[in-house]
């Protein structure tokens, strides 16, 4: 499935099958999970994108082929495809453990293509290893919603009170973690959405309520995954002093001004950007200890454009998942 412009539907394209370079497998995707980052690449919302682009960056395959120089894979081996795809390995990031900020970054679906498709190339580095208790269709989520839900979760240190806002794919695994690791959660949805706030206590959140809403006690730590900057002030108002408000998302609407005084306090605003190795590594241990309920909704290959649709309107309970 083809992005050839963005704000353009996805077209459904017969390809060659793509060669692995050095360094690179080849996959057979089995499914591909539907991110927010895909639909903000689809609408424009990223700039730069690589067009014509294959999206999908939550990629469960099984490798076909070894490129040369392959070591620490086999033929057969299932795996797991992130958001990041490439880093240079040399640059002041990539040699004090941040290279989710290298410069020259390549992303999957973004500047290389992705998973929505029947193959795709990756680079083993950025092979992660799956834990043999999620299937398919459930281990695809885990590869950026769990990841970068992950990240969002650890620049919250050792914060007890947490604060979700916008109880999607990334929050409902975040907030399944969090309760394991002894934190109460306070989740935030659309305002009325009744079905969202049953569904975040069944996963075992303190309270539930609508983003409008305040909390009945203040937080240590609001982590946002839905792309709306008024969440910002929002999630000030509802931290109490010294308390960290993080941006999950890649993509953000514009934040009003607000006054000084929510942010007085020692109060602190920060984004995640992209995931390390590191950030995959462990998450991928504790979904192996934590029997994490994955919610999906499966789609065919054929059915993207459906699926992104879905999530622009909010109609995913979870996380869509393409399934070739």
């Amino acid at each position: 499935m083809v992005l050839h412009q963005p704000r353009t539907a996805l077209r459904l394209e017969e390809r060659a099958t793509p060669a692995p370079g050095a360094g690179q497998v080849l996959l057979r995707v089995r499914a591909c999970g539907v991110c927010r980052t895909d639909l903000h690449i689809v609408d424009g919302d990223l700039p730069a994108v690589e067009i014509p682009i294959i999206p999908g960056h939550e990629i469960v395959g099984v490798i076909d082929r070894l490129g040369d120089g392959v070591t620490h894979l086999a033929v057969g081996d299932r795996v797991g495809i992130p958001w990041l795809a490439h880093t240079c390995g040399i640059c002041s990031y990539c040699t004090t453990a941040r290279e989710n900020l290298c410069d020259s970054a390549r992303f999957t679906g973004y500047d290389i293509d992705g998973g929505y498709a029947e193959l795709t190339v990756a680079d083993e580095r950025y092979c992660f290893p799956l834990p043999d208790s999620y299937d398919d269709l459930r281990a695809a989520p885990l590869l950026c919603a769990g990841l970068i839900g992950y990240r969002t979760l650890r620049l919250a240190g050792d914060a007890q009170r947490i604060g979700l806002y916008g109880f999607g794919a990334a929050a409902h695994l975040l907030a399944q973690v969090a309760v394991h690791q002894g934190r109460r959660v306070f989740a935030f949805t659309k305002p009325a959405d009744a079905e969202g706030q049953r569904f975040a206590r069944e996963l075992g959140a303190t309270w539930a309520g609508g983003s409008d809403e305040r909390p009945p006690e203040p937080l240590d730590a609001a982590l946002l995954f839905a792309p709306v900057g008024t969440l910002i002030p929002a999630a000030l108002r509802a931290v109490g002093k010294g308390g960290t408000v993080v941006s999950g998302g890649i993509h953000m609407s514009d934040i009003p001004s607000f006054p000084y005084g929510l942010l007085w306090g020692e109060r602190t605003v920060q984004s995640v950007a992209n995931l390390t190795r590191r950030d995959g590594e462990e998450f991928l241990q504790i979904a192996a200890r934590v029997p994490l309920r994955v919610e999906t909704q499966r789609h065919g290959l054929h059915d993207a454009n459906a699926a992104l649709e879905a999530l622009r309107a909010g109609k995913v309970r979870g996380a869509a998942v393409l399934v070739p």
